[in-house]
């Protein structure tokens, strides 16, 4: 998944997600800081939504379920991951990818996982703390075994 496949995905669902938090377009529009011109054109499939307008709805209605339906159960951490390519974020805690998450790897103290729906990597460890994320295979696998060493 790239930047391009998250833009029209979100696109493709922003309505529903509107629809889901019980906001009108002018709300909507105004909480993404879009006219409701461009809005509309977005809800229509007219146009997809930029790529700031897609990290803002990921950011602001990351527990929306219509969202995790797309992304998964992180939409930010997704779009984190693909913007920077690969993440090493210290201390967030995840839910241990009970759902949407396929392990690759497991060590003594550390799991490689894929998430079955954006394809991204993560290593998490013993505690489900994510410790690295990447959109690349190799690199993961690198990563995880330095990690496990």
């Amino acid at each position: 998944m790239d930047k391009h496949d998250v833009r029209k995905q979100v696109s493709e669902k922003i309505k529903l997600i509107r629809v889901e938090h019980g906001y009108t377009q002018d709300k909507m529009a105004e909480i993404l800081g879009l006219s409701k011109k461009t809005l509309v054109q977005i809800e229509k499939q007219r146009t997809l939504a930029g790529w700031t307008t897609v990290v803002a709805v990921c950011a602001l209605f990351q527990e929306s379920d219509v969202l995790k339906g797309v992304l998964g159960d992180a939409p930010v951490e997704i779009v984190e991951t693909i913007a920077h390519e690969q993440v090493e974020p210290q201390g967030k805690k995840t839910l241990g990818g009970k759902v949407w998450w396929q392990t690759i790897a497991e060590g003594e103290n550390y799991i490689l996982q894929q998430n079955v729906i954006s394809h991204h990597y993560r290593i998490i460890d013993s505690e489900d703390y994510r410790m690295f994320s990447t959109i690349d295979r190799e690199e993961a696998e690198i990563r995880f075994e330095e990690l496990v060493k």
